[in-house]
Parts: C-alpha cells; structure tokens; sequence
C-alpha cells in the first residue's frame, strides 16, 4: 500500500515515521526542504524511518493504479492551493485523502482540489514540535479521530502498529470543535510569546476562558454539542501539561512564520458573524496577532 504524507512538519513527521515502521506500507513524504531520515524522539524512546523524500510535486509519480491509495495532508492550513499542486499528482481513481489539520474546515479547505467524498477529516492531538526538518519530538503518543464509515475504519487500520490511538466517532462535528476550544485558547501564548505555563496566571487563564467561551457560543450555533464547563476544562487541561509546552502558533509567530490564525480564531469571528454571534475576545486576538506578524 502506497501512503504519501504531505507536509512533514511535527506531525507530519510523526505520522510519517510511524507509518513507516510497517514494511507492507511504501511511505513517501513530499516536503518543501529534503533530508535524509526522520528521526523521532518519542516518549518510548527514539524512532528513525528512511522514506522517500519529494520535494516537488513532478518529482510524485503515479505507479499502475494511477495513485497512492493514501494521501494524507498535514501542512499549515493556509498551504491549501500548494498541498493541491501535490493532489493532482497523487490523487488517482481510487485515492482516499485524509485531513490532519486544524480547524473545523477540513472538508471545505480541499474540495477546490478534490471531491469531497474522498475527504476523511481527522482531529489530531499529538503534542509535538519540529526542531528541523526531518527532526521531531513527539510529547505524547497522542490519538487521532475520524468520522465513522469504511473511510475511516480503512484510516485506523493504517495506524494498528503503532502507540498512536486511531477511533472512529459518529459526531464528528463536535470533535473537531472541542479541539478548536483548545487551539483557540493557545493564541494567548503566541501573544505572550509564553508556553503553557502562562495559564497559571488567573488574568491569562480568563482571557483564555473568554476565547473559548466564544467558541462554544458559535460550534453550537453549526450544531455542535458542546459543554457548559468546556471553557474551564480547556484552562484545566493547559495547567496540568507540561508548563514547557510550544503550541504550533506560538512556534510560528516566535520563528517568524507564517500563522494558523484564520483557522484557529479567525473562524470562530467569520461563523459567528454569519449566526449573529459577537466574538470581540477572538476578534481582539486576531487584530492583534495580524498586526504583530505585519
């Protein structure tokens, strides 16, 4: 079975290394920067794969089916029209393509580049960070959930071999906003350029509240079943980890980066102007981590 991982940042290259311990996978990884082996520190120790590396999408050949039988996408999410390039080298008559991103946009980011029913959307929570390309520290052996159907029992099979905890839900649209709760809450530390520990400070751990607050407010105005105490359990969750923690839009922003912020908060304004919803906290945030990057 052929897999191709588009984008091997810190999950990426985690999802990458870990495939690729099966020998009846041929795992390939199209990235901007080649290099020679994926070397993963995981919390079971370190983890070395040697897949072939692409660094440009003509360089993807499709074999006699015409395609991989897995592309699985875990670049930024404003790489969208780049990570197309790659689809249309990838993608053949039977490709099944599979989200790993942020955000609860997954399906609508990719159908410019391909129809929507080949799309498995997947909420990722590995706690991981990239130190250079090919070179990754993974925190926690992590879990990955997609929606219920073939599609998605035929995704966790992929990862059977692994410590990762691959599961299928049948309310996905909760899912992927309960992780937005949590992302949404992080650009505190890209504002701060703080890790996590900055959540022990009660006036940072109210804005955090505010932020997810709003995002509560809005994932069930697009029909998620979300909790009265998620705002709370977000906080809770950021001071019981690892106080050293670097969520990916803190990394950006302090490399100079490019950042996931429509995704992350950006969202939660443009869906809560279209129910009607006022989000000034998330608004703030956004105003201020776009002047910051300008």
């Amino acid at each position: 079975m052929r897999i191709a991982v588009i984008g091997p940042g810190a999950v990426g290259g985690v999802i990458a290394a870990w495939l690729a311990q099966n020998p009846a996978l041929r795992v390939e990884v199209c990235a901007r920067t080649a290099f020679d082996r994926l070397e993963v520190e995981t919390p079971g120790g370190p983890l070395t794969a040697t897949p072939r590396v692409l660094t440009a999408p003509d360089q993807a050949f499709p074999d006699e089916k015409g395609g991989v039988d897995w592309a699985i996408i875990t670049t930024k999410t404003y790489d969208a029209a780049a990570t197309g390039a790659w689809l249309a080298r990838l993608v053949g008559p039977d490709t099944r393509v599979a989200v790993l991103q942020n955000g609860v946009e997954h399906v609508e980011r990719f159908t410019p580049y391909v129809d929507a029913a080949r799309i498995t959307p997947a909420v990722v929570d590995i706690p991981a960070e990239r130190s250079a390309p090919g070179r990754v520290r993974q925190r926690r052996d992590g879990t990955i959930l997609v929606p219920q159907g073939a599609a998605g029992q035929a995704f966790t099979a992929l990862f059977a071999h692994t410590p990762i905890k691959v599961s299928t839900t049948d309310d996905f649209k909760t899912a992927a906003w309960k992780k937005l709760a949590l992302n949404c809450a992080g650009a505190v530390n890209a504002l701060t350029l703080k890790p996590s520990g900055v959540a022990q400070r009660e006036p940072i751990a109210d804005i955090m509240r505010a932020l997810v607050a709003e995002c509560v407010a809005v994932g069930r105005a697009e029909g998620a079943d979300l909790p009265s105490d998620l705002p709370e359990t977000v906080v809770a969750g950021y001071r019981s980890g690892p106080a050293d923690g670097v969520n990916s839009l803190h990394a950006d922003r302090a490399a100079g980066r490019p950042m996931e912020l429509d995704a992350r908060n950006g969202v939660i304004v443009r869906l809560g102007a279209r129910h009607g919803i006022a989000t000034p906290v998330n608004a703030m945030v956004v105003a201020l981590l776009e002047a910051a990057a300008a």
